[in-house]
């Protein structure tokens, strides 16, 4: 997390989503988020739905690009650009039939437009 914040200085009011992992509940990093003004989201004991949707992206994003394809990686940083590739092809280039056969970002965009 500190190198994200030296990257991204400005966390003031973000929020922070996760699972109820041991990791999430120390109170070492409850402080680091409250030094930071981060606010803190908690899914609730035995809820995965409060956190559906991100659940359901880092699915997709395992089957798609690394369950099957481990070995492609020779480094993290060739994981780190097939997740960023992964995640612009995700939002501009995926059509979701969910979505009327458009892209996150036309939807997105489309919802926009008509406000």
């Amino acid at each position: 997390m500190n190198k994200a914040f030296i990257n991204n200085p400005n966390t003031d009011n973000l929020i922070l989503h996760s699972d109820q992992g041991w990791q999430y509940q120390m109170k070492q990093f409850s402080n680091i988020l409250d030094n930071h003004n981060i606010i803190q989201s908690m899914s609730r004991k035995g809820n995965s739905l409060d956190n559906g949707l991100m659940e359901n992206f880092f699915g997709l994003l395992k089957t798609e690009i690394f369950y099957g394809f481990e070995d492609q990686y020779k480094t993290i940083d060739d994981l780190i650009k097939a997740i960023e590739e992964y995640i612009n092809y995700y939002n501009n280039d995926r059509i979701k039939n969910r979505l009327k056969g458009l892209t996150p970002m036309e939807y997105r965009n489309q919802a926009l437009m008509s406000s």
